[in-house]
């Protein structure tokens, strides 16, 4: 059955109230080693350069809700054009983290343009990149063309900001097998729904 597109919110079990907008805490930056500069500022979002993703400050994560099952993950849809979907999943992450998820427990994966960050990471080579995603302690950014090398975890947030349909059909089903309890796909509705046919 297509997916119906929700309002922009986060739906989980036992997360817990969400902050307003009005009463979000900034992360406190921590220092970064080396000579590494600052990450990229996200595309069209104002204000001063946020910090890389592992200088996010590290939240509790939310107790497992009784009625998630691992094998059953929730599915949930944020319409979004393809220059909005890496913008929507932003604010999907941002939300996640303030209702309680850890960052490990987050994976993203963009089927067009890689993230600024992602892009960050790598231009200090794989091995680096690939260590922070072993390490499993913060939000993980991958380009659907390295999406089969990514370990399951408990949220994975799909941002469809372009790439060719083949790309999306075969980022979906296999984003759906690394989400332990919720997929968000941020994107088209009609090409969502074209892709997964009747449904994954």
């Amino acid at each position: 059955m297509p997916l119906i597109p929700e309002e922009p919110q986060i739906h989980e079990s036992a997360q817990g109230p969400r902050a307003t907008a009005g009463g979000r805490t900034a992360p406190t930056p921590r220092p970064v080693p080396g000579p590494r500069p600052a990450a990229p500022a996200r595309p069209g979002r104002p204000g001063p350069i946020r910090p890389m993703p592992a200088q996010r400050t590290p939240r509790e994560p939310a107790k497992p809700g009784p009625s998630v099952s691992a094998s059953t993950p929730q599915i949930q849809l944020i319409p979004a054009s393809a220059e909005g979907a890496l913008d929507a999943a932003e604010e999907a992450v941002d939300l996640l983290l303030e209702s309680g998820r850890a960052p490990g427990d987050v994976l993203v994966i963009t089927t067009g343009e890689p993230h600024p960050w992602a892009a960050h990471e790598l231009s200090f080579g794989e091995a680096a990149y690939w260590a922070q995603h072993d390490a499993g302690d913060d939000v993980f950014y991958a380009d659907a063309s390295a999406a089969s090398r990514v370990a399951a975890r408990p949220v994975v947030v799909v941002a469809v900001n372009g790439g060719a349909d083949a790309t999306v059909a075969a980022t979906l089903p296999l984003a759906l097998s690394r989400s332990g309890a919720l997929l968000i796909v941020c994107g088209d509705p009609k090409q969502i729904n074209s892709v997964l046919g009747a449904g994954v």
